[in-house]
């Protein structure tokens, strides 16, 4: 029995589907993705934020150890992590991750 094929307007709609992505944002995968920014900081990373003339933030971004960009960093997602004071920031330099952050990592495999 092969499933019944399905176009991309026709899924989006389905209310029985659910997004699996890294990126997806619902509540099941948004603390995986916490995690895994915790744990990209915990390794050398750094949150770099931007401001506005307004000095408000205009946008976030996450770079590793090794200068790669990580995408998985939104405003929302960088807000979450600074109300848990996972990261702080020190002398107007970029976030980092802090004693709290490192307790609030679950443990995970390096794959390199």
């Amino acid at each position: 029995m092969t499933p019944k094929s399905e176009s991309i307007s026709e899924r989006d709609h389905a209310p029985n589907y659910k997004c699996h992505s890294v990126l997806c944002a619902s509540k099941r995968t948004r603390g995986a993705v916490g995690q895994r920014i915790l744990h990209l900081l915990a390794q050398g990373g750094r949150i770099e934020i931007e401001k506005n003339e307004k000095k408000r933030i205009a946008s976030v971004k996450c770079l590793t150890r090794d200068g790669w960009h990580y995408p998985g960093v939104d405003l929302d997602m960088f807000r979450k992590l600074k109300r848990k004071k996972a990261v702080s920031s020190s002398g107007g330099g970029p976030y980092r991750i802090t004693r709290h952050g490192l307790e609030l990592v679950r443990s995970e495999l390096d794959n390199r």
